[in-house]
């Protein structure tokens, strides 16, 4: 008898993006999605074909984590076996290492800013240990930093706003290099002066949100009207106030910038600040953070359905990853099958029971 060529999913609910679907049958075929049809209409599926009655369950596209740092293969593991089949690493290097890392079959699609654009004078640069070589003193030295990292492979360009850190002249002098070269540039900013520099920049994309004080009207509407990206990693935030009660810092503020920018329409994606590095203020778990980061979401205002589409659909748009982050035929076969329903009950997003990555089925599945 031969091998199977494909697997079928039988009875299966699929979040499209806004609600959920009918029971449908879903098959893929290596890394990819080949069709789908309503449960009720008499398909005969190859006889190639492992087929698995889902019973109702709820499939959603692999969850994508716009913000992580990660550096071992077991966070990898962690983040597939929370249903992460994507992830944005926001500052690895040396970046040919992380290349490495992340050409294991199986295991979550990463992409990688490389390491950031910051001062000798900026926190980043101090607690991190990046090489003299990599850090930037002046806005005539963007340029080359931002070749140096489209040579390496970078797939976008991140900058650090901070006070002390990089001036004015040379966070802009960053962003226009990264444009020129045709990527995205996002911004570290976690207060409110740093968050007008990286607006004042015209970085596209946005990391965290203020602890100090939340943000004012005219800073969402310039987000708003910018066009600008919010990665508000609530997860990181919470954990910061947590486990420094001395600093002053708040979490309020950020919730409340959250509420702000989500009622004023500035797009809001899912991105934990995952990461296990021994200098870090904030350890933050890979993997089942994400899910407590859509949990702080609603807790900000969200509507379930719009937190579920900061973690799917809206970071493969804005990330530029269109073979994923929606169920449609063609697109990969990245998908998690769970047991309740996410719209009625956020948590519910961690109630897992099997996971593909580019259709291979994930170790510890329920099936």
């Amino acid at each position: 008898m031969a091998e199977p060529t494909s697997t079928t999913l039988l009875n299966v609910r699929i979040f499209n993006g806004d609600t959920l679907l009918p029971p449908s049958t879903l098959t893929f075929s290596g890394a990819l999605i080949t069709s789908i049809s309503p449960s009720d209409r008499s398909n005969a599926e190859p006889a190639t074909s492992n087929v698995i009655d889902c019973h109702s369950r709820i499939l959603l596209p692999g969850l994508i984590d716009a913000h992580i740092h990660v550096n071992a293969i077991p966070s990898l593991h962690a983040l597939l076996a929370a249903g992460i089949t994507t992830a944005l690493d926001m500052g690895y290097f040396p970046l040919s290492d992380f290349k490495a890392l992340c050409a294991l079959p199986g295991l979550p699609s990463i992409r990688s800013t490389g390491p950031p654009a910051t001062s000798p004078s900026g926190m980043h640069s101090k607690l991190t240990g990046l090489p003299t070589e990599l850090l930037l003193s002046s806005a005539d030295q963007a340029a080359k930093f931002v070749e140096d990292r489209v040579t390496e492979g970078s797939d976008y360009i991140k900058l650090i706003a901070d006070v002390p850190g990089l001036d004015q002249a040379a966070l802009n002098a960053v962003v226009k290099a990264s444009h020129a070269h045709g990527k995205l540039c996002i911004a570290h900013a976690a207060k409110n002066i740093p968050y007008a520099m990286a607006q004042e920049a015209d970085v596209d994309v946005v990391t965290h949100v203020p602890l100090d004080t939340a943000l004012d009207i005219a800073a969402v509407e310039k987000m708003k009207s910018e066009r600008r990206i919010a990665v508000p990693t609530l997860t990181m935030m919470e954990a910061i106030v947590q486990n420094l009660p001395r600093s002053g810092l708040a979490y309020e503020p950020a919730r409340a910038s959250v509420m702000a920018l989500y009622e004023a329409g500035v797009p809001i994606l899912a991105g934990t600040d995952a990461n296990t590095f021994e200098w870090s203020p904030s350890p933050v778990q890979h993997g089942e953070s994400l899910h407590r980061e859509l949990e702080l979401l609603v807790g900000a205002g969200l509507s379930n359905v719009d937190a579920m589409r900061a973690a799917t659909v809206l970071p493969a748009k804005h990330f530029g990853l269109e073979d994923r982050g929606v169920i449609e035929v063609g697109r990969r076969a990245d998908l998690v099958l769970i047991e309740e329903n996410p719209l009625e009950r956020i948590e519910a997003t961690r109630s897992i029971f099997a996971v593909w990555g580019g259709g291979v089925l994930a170790e510890g599945s329920k099936l």
